[in-house]
């Protein structure tokens, strides 16, 4: 993923280093990767600051657009946003989620919260490094850990699982991705010739996808979940069903 400084970025995105900051002190813009002291923003941060320039055109103030980004990475819907008021709310719980020091992490994950698994979460992006502390981007993340590890699962193999997980949905979206560049992008070794018209078909086309590609995964992966559940499910029962259940006797029960 190609990555960026500051300025960079802000160049990329024609808004103000200035306004970077403001979105990133507000919370609209997840901090960077940091490496020594240079912050590294990557495709990311630069497709949030795209998002905010076409709410910010369309009236939102900068206390809606907050609520609405962090709803949406947190999977919430509207009618979660307008729940806030109740002190209780799912939301709220959610909005706390978003920072996690280390003894809490000892409470999520006892003795398997080591430096090399709060590294290996760090490096998957799980974690950002904040201080002292973790910020944490996706907290539906963390809470679907926890609950594998109560289950018995081991923190690494989650780990494991996630930066495979990660690494599929890469190449899920490179096949998006590719329906795009080649009907627009001339093959390897050609030279490419876009027109302004061209360019502004890909826009278009690129920005009608992107929910619609979401979509679609989102169901295939439902339909794909039902269809793993199932056969794990016939599975266990045909071994259970291979098994002797406590009253059952064998030959050499019945002789004696």
């Amino acid at each position: 993923m190609k990555e960026y400084r500051i300025d960079d970025l802000a160049r990329e995105a024609r808004v103000s280093v200035r306004n970077v900051r403001v979105y990133q002190d507000r919370g609209l813009l997840p901090p960077p990767r940091k490496q020594g002291r240079t912050g590294w923003y990557n495709e990311s941060h630069l497709a949030r600051l795209h998002l905010i320039g076409r709410m910010l055109d369309r009236g939102y103030t900068f206390a809606t657009i907050s609520e609405l980004l962090t709803a949406a990475q947190y999977g919430l819907h509207v009618t979660d946003v307008l729940e806030t008021d109740d002190p209780g709310s799912r939301w709220k719980k959610r909005k706390r989620a978003a920072r996690l020091t280390v003894a809490e992490l000892r409470r999520m994950f006892g003795a398997q919260t080591t430096e090399a698994n709060i590294a290996r979460g760090t490096e998957l992006g799980v974690l950002v490094p904040s201080g002292d502390d973790y910020s944490v981007n996706s907290p539906r993340l963390v809470e679907a850990a926890q609950i594998l590890v109560d289950a018995g699962i081991s923190l690494e193999n989650v780990l494991d699982q996630t930066a495979a997980v990660r690494k599929d949905l890469s190449d899920v979206a490179a096949r998006f991705v590719a329906v795009v560049a080649d009907r627009y992008l001339a093959p390897e070794g050609e030279q490419l010739e876009l027109d302004e018209a061209k360019i502004s078909d890909i826009v278009r086309l690129v920005d009608q996808m992107r929910p619609l590609a979401h979509d679609a995964v989102q169901t295939l992966f439902a339909e794909a979940m039902e269809e793993q559940i199932s056969r794990a499910l016939e599975k266990a029962a045909r071994q259970l069903g291979d098994s002797p259940g406590p009253a059952q006797t064998t030959e050499n029960d019945r002789a004696s």
